[in-house]
C-alpha cells in the first residue's frame, strides 16, 4: 500500500462525506438565513424561533435525499471493501 493510495482513499472519503452532508447543511444555512432576515426585519430576537423551521426543513430534505445519500454511502463502502485485497499487496 503506497502513500499515494492512502491519500486517494482519504480524498475519496472526504469527498463522499462532503457530498452526503451538503444537502442538510445547505438547507440549514438557507433556512437560518431566511429566518434571520425575517427576525431582523420584524425585530423579533427569539433564538428558539429558528429551531423548529430548521428542524422541519432538514427532516423534509432528509426524507427526499435519504435514499440517494444511502446509495452513495453503500457504493463507497462496497468500492472500499472490494479494493482492500489490492491495497494490501
Amino acid at each position: 500500500m503506497t502513500p499515494e493510495s492512502i491519500m486517494e482513499f482519504g480524498q475519496h472519503a472526504l469527498y463522499v462525506a462532503m457530498l452526503v452532508a451538503a444537502p442538510l447543511l445547505l438547507t440549514a444555512l438557507a433556512v437560518g438565513l431566511l429566518i434571520g432576515v425575517i427576525q431582523a426585519a420584524t425585530q423579533i430576537n427569539e433564538m428558539t424561533l429558528s429551531f423548529i423551521p430548521k428542524l422541519i426543513a432538514m427532516a423534509l430534505v432528509a426524507l427526499v435525499t435519504g435514499p440517494w445519500m444511502l446509495r452513495v454511502l453503500v457504493q463507497f463502502t462496497k468500492q472500499l471493501i472490494e479494493s482492500l485485497p489490492s491495497a494490501i499487496r
